[in-house]
């Protein structure tokens, strides 16, 4: 569970790190990756019979390929290879791959061949386009691409599936669909969030031997309980309630009640010493059937007496909700921002003021929509480019940011960044957001850091619906509900786990 942390780099942040290591690098960087990938393919063909095809481009991720080629075949296994491209156009290190691929006895097809009629392939390997990709791919790469991804075999991406941009994700025209995916030196965005997962499949990860100058050291990472672990711990048994804060929820408008209960169920179920919650319908119950240890209160009542507070799930957006989202904004308390509370904070610019001038913790969780209401740009404007838009947010309103969706990023106004990888499709149903403003909250009342609470929540909110998928509730037909209550048994086992030295 606490393996070592994991870096992202970006593409610029790879490159920086190849010209440091290229010029004394010996083997090459292309012999170390090509090796790789093809040890790679050995372990993916394992029980697979066929030769395996290896479709090069025309840069350094071809070379890949090229090199990748030869060391199977030295090694007595059936490869056919595609490349159309001019050799003599080749990168000084691809062109000398490709003569060696030739100097082994390798051949070159120029078009994409049918499988073989009886085995099939064993492996397709995409060394088409790597990480530097910027275009949108066409033509007859294009046409490749969608006869490779329609195959019912493994298949390899070297590096980055072609056509996926390595810094966010989208798809260049067409991108391959990779069951793999081997990258070398470290993980980039592009692999983890918009289309990245789909197109990735598994991700293996080889450093080649190199390591990274302390001075390239990344800003991003993915996020893994060893990011936290040192806030595991169990609790003192000479503690009561008091010792693990108050959280005040405030939302629930008319129509609206579901959301603000959620978060404040939430909350409670991850351990909060007392959870107030006010909901803004003037006919919602006075207490919650299926939690009454949760205490309902008044607007007023909630404000003063919790030390967190969190705003926004089913808040609305009438005057009366901008009146108490102004209170929250210039209170002492540290403050999670959510759902309706952002639009307001949208429609009236002047909240970003107050927002940033806030000297206690602010965390806010837009989904895409209202990070763009936020920025003033469209939902895909924001897909674009998903780093850039939480780094933005980060820094206008000098907040802790999560931008959700696939591969949520967190954003530090320091500029630090973070990914989450646990979760999958089915959390994408009502009420999902709104738990995790609970868990946020709760874990702040009980005197987590900001930094750390926010990458606890987000991690356990998606290893909750993984294990439900796991045990096969969901991922279609998942519910909020279903996640806060096992959201509870997640954490405490990594509690345990984190007591165990072993682990």
């Amino acid at each position: 569970m606490f393996a070592p942390l994991q870096p992202i780099y970006t593409v610029a942040g790879i490159r920086a790190i190849e010209a440091e290591v290229i010029p004394n690098a010996d083997p090459s960087l292309m012999e170390r990756a090509g090796r790789a990938a093809a040890e790679e393919a050995f372990r993916l063909t394992m029980d697979r019979s066929g030769p395996i095809l290896v479709v090069c481009g025309p840069g350094n991720n071809g070379g890949d390929g090229f090199v990748m080629a030869r060391r199977l075949l030295q090694a007595k296994r059936a490869v056919t290879l595609v490349f159309d491209g001019d050799p003599a156009r080749l990168p000084a290190d691809a062109a000398m791959a490709h003569q060696a691929w030739l100097d082994a006895g390798g051949s070159v097809e120029k078009t994409l061949p049918a499988a073989p009629p009886d085995e099939g392939w064993a492996l397709v390997a995409d060394a088409m386009f790597g990480i530097g990709l910027q275009r949108p791919i066409e033509g007859h790469y294009a046409e490749w691409i969608a006869a490779l991804n329609a195959l019912d075999v493994p298949r390899m991406a070297i590096d980055i599936p072609s056509g996926l941009d390595a810094d966010t994700g989208r798809v260049l025209g067409i991108a391959f669909k990779a069951t793999h995916t081997l990258t070398f030196i470290a993980l980039k965005p592009g692999l983890l969030t918009l289309d990245g997962p789909d197109h990735a499949g598994n991700l293996i990860v080889r450093q080649l031997d190199i390591e990274v100058p302390t001075h390239l050291s990344a800003q991003g990472h993915r996020i893994h309980p060893a990011l936290f672990r040192s806030h595991l711990h169990p609790r003192l048994y000479n503690t009561h309630k008091g010792s693990f804060g108050e959280v005040g929820i405030v939302g629930g408008a008319h129509g609206m009640n579901g959301a603000a209960l959620l978060a404040g169920r939430a909350a409670l179920k991850l351990g909060a010493g007392r959870v107030y919650v006010s909901l803004l319908d003037r006919e919602a119950p006075a207490i919650d059937p299926l939690q009454p240890e949760m205490m309902l209160r008044t607007p007023e009542q909630v404000l003063s007496q919790a030390s967190v507070l969190a705003i926004g799930p089913g808040l609305g957006c009438e005057s009366d909700a901008d009146t108490l989202l102004i209170q929250a904004l210039e209170s002492d308390r540290m403050l999670v921002i959510d759902a309706d509370a952002l639009n307001l904070i949208a429609m009236h610019p002047e909240h970003v003021g107050r927002c940033r001038q806030r000297t206690a913790p602010t965390l806010i969780t837009p989904h895409p929509g209202e990070a763009g209401r936020l920025l003033g740009v469209s939902t895909a404007t924001i897909q674009r480019d998903r780093m850039n838009a939480a780094l933005t947010l980060a820094g206008k309103l000098n907040a802790l940011v999560l931008l959700k969706g696939c591969g949520s990023f967190i954003a530090y106004p320091d500029r630090r960044w973070f990914i989450n990888t646990t979760g999958h499709p089915g959390m994408a149903s009502p009420g999902m957001g709104d738990v995790l403003t609970g868990l946020i909250a709760s874990l702040l009342a009980q005197h987590w850091p900001p930094e750390k609470a926010l990458l606890a929540a987000v991690h356990l909110h998606g290893a909750a619906a993984d294990r439900l998928a796991r045990e096969g509730i969901g991922p279609i037909g998942l519910t909020a509900s279903e996640v806060l209550e096992t959201a509870r048994g997640v954490f405490n086992g990594w509690v345990v786990q984190a007591g165990n030295p072993s682990a």
